[in-house]
């Protein structure tokens, strides 16, 4: 199994953003993915930036991957995804159907939000180019080792095992209504919280996570105690979302597992400030996604 680094959802300035993959040079991750997903008025790295970080990882001799916008409702987005997919040095990560016509059947990755749930919607993207896909967030352990068996040979399969994951996607930027702003004038808002907004229950429990168009979880999911079962269902790549804090730390801790330094319990033990207990592996289990079992 290899290490993956999920692209940053959060509006992060330039400066954060470079010295953040600066620091992950150094970490064991094997693939990066870089670029923005979530919104395209953020004014943070342009794609020459993106480049630039890029050739810095591979570099390093990380494997770096171009993410595409996640919703492309405009002329503009369109734009920036077509410059994206004709970047003519690094595959992308396709998180929208117009990325997949526009890399004209070059090698891409199929992004989850492809929403993947069959073998013949894997076999359609396989036979578009695709050389790898993300599972869908919702799938089961069960389900993927299904369509692992019955989809098209030689495609490996990513799989989120670690971070808070995107819920929900809207044309309308959540971050802004919550500050009582339009989508036009947000003023970007959403880069005051690099972590995204925490929404919590009446109960006071943390329940959604609000990063402008996005939702996530407000609580992480952790498969680090999957890994056999993952390995059984053929997933090839373990995914990790990055955070403002802590990023490295976790890298290690499934690092260490998969290399053997760590016993999952000692990797736990590794992540367990970081979750404080509040983590989620219900839908591997193929139950509510946010509960936990042991």
């Amino acid at each position: 199994m290899r290490l993956a680094l999920a692209p940053i959802p959060f509006f992060w300035p330039r400066e954060m953003v470079t010295a953040f993959y600066d620091m992950i040079a150094d970490t064991p991750v094997d693939i990066v993915y870089l670029g923005e997903t979530v919104c395209y008025k953020r004014r943070g790295p342009a794609l020459a930036d993106w480049m630039a970080i890029a050739e810095r990882l591979v570099a390093r001799g990380k494997e770096v991957v171009l993410s595409s916008l996640v919703l492309v409702d405009g002329e503009a987005e369109l734009k920036a995804t077509r410059r994206l997919c004709d970047n003519g040095r690094f595959p992308i990560e396709a998180n929208d159907m117009s990325a997949v016509s526009l890399s004209r059947r070059a090698p891409f990755v199929a992004g989850a939000t492809l929403n993947v749930y069959n073998e013949d919607a894997l076999a359609i993207l396989a036979d578009a180019g695709a050389t790898r896909f993300v599972a869908s967030l919702e799938l089961s352990g069960e389900a993927l080792a299904t369509l692992r068996a019955a989809g098209p040979p030689g495609i490996e399969c990513e799989l989120l095992a670690f971070g808070r994951p995107a819920l929900a996607y809207s044309a309308r930027c959540f971050s802004a209504r919550n500050a009582d702003r339009g989508k036009d004038h947000c003023e970007w808002v959403c880069e005051r919280e690099p972590e995204g907004v925490v929404v919590r229950t009446q109960e006071d429990d943390a329940f959604l996570t609000l990063n402008g168009l996005q939702i996530h979880a407000a609580q992480p999911i952790n498969y680090l105690a999957e890994i056999d079962t993952m390995r059984r269902a053929r997933v090839d790549i373990l995914r990790i979302m990055p955070e403002a804090r802590d990023t490295a730390l976790v890298i290690d801790a499934f690092a260490g597992v998969l290399g053997g330094r760590y016993t999952v319990a000692e990797g736990q033990a590794r992540l367990a400030p970081l979750t404080g207990g509040q983590e989620a592996n219900g839908y591997w289990r193929g139950v509510a996604g946010r509960s936990h079992l042991a």
